[in-house]
């Protein structure tokens, strides 16, 4: 009989993101609309600054919270935002994706329930039952993607230990409006919860004056853990380097989780990402946006209905009208368009695609072009 192995990773599969990316990858001439990767390469002076340190011999052991000055200058970045973080309460991290594992490993006991508005990236629900939590999903398409207050309080109960806020949302593209804002703050002062800020797509807001949740609540900077990443806005994905921030209590617990998980981030990454943070994502961000216009004019032209993304570049438009589930449209669509779109299922949203416009305007022109030409073939 074999030995048995941790209960926890039972319900877990593999990404089905990465599982329609290789499908594409395997398909001859597949145009790939299905990662959520930007198609820019690091800017130059941030990927100089590796070079630098790797000459002057940086390669030892950093602390495992991250270098003192890197810590400053995340907490004078996120300042700037409106989010007050001190430098003794902020960990650098491999990625969005180990701060998130730090936070949900300290703040869960087993039993402990997480709710989930979705659609919703995979990690957290993952995160959640490898803490041996339970993920409560929180129905959000009858509100284009809003929190309803009413929906929410009736998802809270005494096992609730947190609530996830991601916005601009992976995969729908989304902010969260103040109303929504508001029923999550609310929820969090009288029921004793905490907030998990998924803020990774901050910087891509193409909303003029777009505050995230703990600028707007800095009265709950106590129950607020901010997770972040240089990834996008920097097109960084490669580089694993973000960070997340608590009050004194929550980061002296995820600190332990993160030294016993990864130890720290590379030295000689991280004079980098302090000129990474000096420099501007606008041009970015700009860039984005036209291609989100470009995105949303030949869905319209398809038919499909996209509630309009507000940042981040994803779309996310229903398919209920063409007669398919979600998984059956993306693996048509790579064999018979050479289109690679990731299922609305895989984020808990049957019913639409995830299409990330993160590639090149003509990849992009590219991949429309085959979607509209695949979506008119099911037509008839």
């Amino acid at each position: 009989m074999p030995l048995s192995l941790n209960s926890a990773l039972d319900d877990l599969g593999l990404s089905g993101i990465r599982r329609f990316s290789s499908l594409a990858a395997q398909t001859p001439g597949c145009v790939s609309l299905a990662l959520g990767e930007p198609c820019e390469e690091t800017p130059p002076n941030v990927r100089a600054r590796v070079g630098e340190d790797l000459d002057r011999g940086l390669t030892h052991y950093p602390p495992n919270n991250g270098f003192a000055w890197l810590r400053e200058a995340i907490c004078a970045w996120e300042a700037e935002r409106g989010v007050r973080l001190s430098p003794d309460s902020v960990i650098v991290t491999d990625g969005a994706t180990e701060a998130l594992f730090c936070a949900i490993t300290a703040l869960l006991n087993p039993g402990d329930e997480v709710i989930v508005p979705t659609p919703a990236f995979l990690l957290y629900g993952s995160l959640v039952r490898l803490a041996r939590g339970v993920p409560v999903a929180l129905d959000t398409t009858a509100s284009d993607f809003q929190i309803d207050p009413q929906a929410l309080a009736r998802s809270v109960t005494p096992r609730t230990k947190a609530i996830v806020v991601t916005s601009p949302n992976n995969p729908t593209g989304c902010v969260l409006g103040r109303r929504s804002m508001d029923a999550v703050a609310e929820a969090a002062r009288t029921r004793g919860l905490y907030v998990i800020c998924d803020d990774v797509y901050g910087e891509l807001c193409y909303e003029p004056g777009h505050r995230r949740f703990p600028a707007l609540y800095p009265e709950l900077a106590d129950r607020t853990v901010v997770a972040n990443s240089l990834s996008k806005p920097w097109a960084m994905t490669g580089w694993r380097l973000g960070w997340v921030g608590a009050g004194e209590r929550v980061a002296a617990a995820m600190a332990k989780v993160h030294q016993y998980a990864v130890s720290s981030v590379p030295a000689f990454l991280q004079h980098a990402a302090v000129e990474a943070l000096a420099t501007n994502t606008a041009p970015m961000r700009a860039s984005y946006q036209a291609r989100r216009d470009l995105t949303t004019e030949a869905l319209a032209r398809m038919g499909l209905p996209t509630v309009t993304p507000r940042g981040a570049f994803y779309a996310f438009p229903s398919i209920e009208g063409l007669g398919l589930a979600s998984g059956e449209f993306c693996e048509r669509a790579i064999r018979e368009a050479g289109v690679a779109l990731v299922p609305g299922a895989c984020f808990g949203g049957e019913g639409h695609v995830r299409l990330s416009y993160a590639a090149d305007e003509g990849t992009l022109a590219t991949g429309l072009e085959r979607l509209a030409g695949f979506v008119g073939a099911l037509r008839g």
